[in-house]
């Protein structure tokens, strides 16, 4: 198989991810070059990471890459996004698709029209999540009925909620509530912290009831994604049993309840990226990163855009039950909702 050649354009924290792994598995992935706003980053990155950059669209462009990787803050996601599409691009834009359900909407047209698009929602091919996601589909639970993660904020956890219960575009409605929490802070993107510093973090906690009956409890604080003194959960229950972490309680075909250890799937690809010193988030990139080799040739979507488009707006009707603590918020129907995309 032909090395995926990418550009990422954005040069911030998450733009890492792709050139480490580019490096760590050079005979599938090849960062072509990251494109930088100015001439000082571009020099920053280069010079502290190795990273081939540019400050030139048209030097981009003639690199001809099989993909734009767009990494750039989420408020302007979707417009780069856009531009590169609009330059005939395939684009896998980072998270969340867009900000305003207008802009959703937009990108949803344009897929419609043929544009090349993917978000890189990830947390389905971490592999501690992948191996539980599976043990529920396998039907070991029977029908997933409620699910309690405290695993990821926003489009994230909307994304596992909806696959753990499968769910789909069903309709849903949404309570939430926050609460301010004080935690000394141990990690960060950049490193152990370890000043004692007591800071205060926000909790989030939202219901989402789907019309299908499943119901999702998420929990969550943005600490959790760096620290020490923080851990995270996944519970699943159905009829027949419950994944609770790595272990699996259920029935077998006998009627007999067994309990035992959620193994990780068989994934060349995810053990040569752990074997290489990825950590899980770009280990499930680059399994993603992957998968869209198939997509570019013709075949299936990676996570379809539908998906990625209806997690980025439950994500916006999260933040407005916040704003209305004990107040439900119903989902309207979105054109990515129906088979036929209207």
């Amino acid at each position: 198989m032909a090395k995926l050649r990418f550009i990422v354009v954005g040069s911030g924290w998450r733009s890492l991810f792709y050139w480490r792994i580019a490096q760590a598995l050079p005979e599938r992935f090849e960062l072509c070059a990251m494109l930088c706003r100015t001439e000082e980053k571009a020099e920053k990155m280069h010079r502290e990471y190795g990273v081939p950059v540019s400050t030139s669209v048209e030097q981009c462009t003639v690199l001809h890459p099989d993909l734009v990787v767009v990494a750039v803050n989420k408020a302007s996601i979707a417009a780069v996004s856009t531009e590169w599409l609009a330059r005939g691009f395939a684009v896998l834009s980072e998270t969340p698709a867009a900000l305003e359900e207008d802009a959703l909407r937009a990108l949803w047209q344009l897929h419609r029209q043929g544009a090349k698009l993917q978000v890189a929602e990830q947390y389905w091919l971490y592999p501690t999540l992948a191996k539980r996601l599976a043990a529920v589909r396998s039907g070991a639970l029977g029908t997933p009925q409620f699910a309690r993660l405290s695993v990821a904020h926003g489009y994230h956890a909307v994304s596992l909620a909806r696959q753990f219960l499968n769910a789909g575009q069903q309709p849903v409605r949404v309570t939430g509530r926050s609460w301010t929490e004080k935690i000394i802070e141990t990690d960060s993107r950049w490193g152990a912290v370890h000043n004692g510093a007591l800071v205060e973090k926000t909790l989030q906690q939202h219901t989402l009831e789907f019309a299908g009956g499943g119901t999702a409890f998420l929990d969550f604080n943005g600490v959790q994604y760096h620290s020490y003194l923080r851990s995270t959960h996944t519970s699943v229950q159905g009829e027949r049993g419950e994944v609770f972490d790595d272990t699996l309680r259920c029935l077998d075909a006998a009627g007999e309840p067994v309990c035992r250890l959620l193994t990780p799937l068989p994934d060349p690809l995810a053990a040569a990226a752990a074997q290489a010193g990825l950590n899980e988030d770009e280990t499930a990139i680059a399994c993603f990163l992957d998968r869209m080799q198939g997509y570019l040739a013709g075949g299936a979507e990676v996570y379809p855009l539908a998906d990625a488009l209806q997690d980025a707006y439950l994500a916006l009707l999260m933040e407005r039950a916040l704003a209305a603590p004990g107040q439900p918020v119903e989902s309207t129907p979105q054109p990515w909702n129906t088979a036929d995309g209207f």
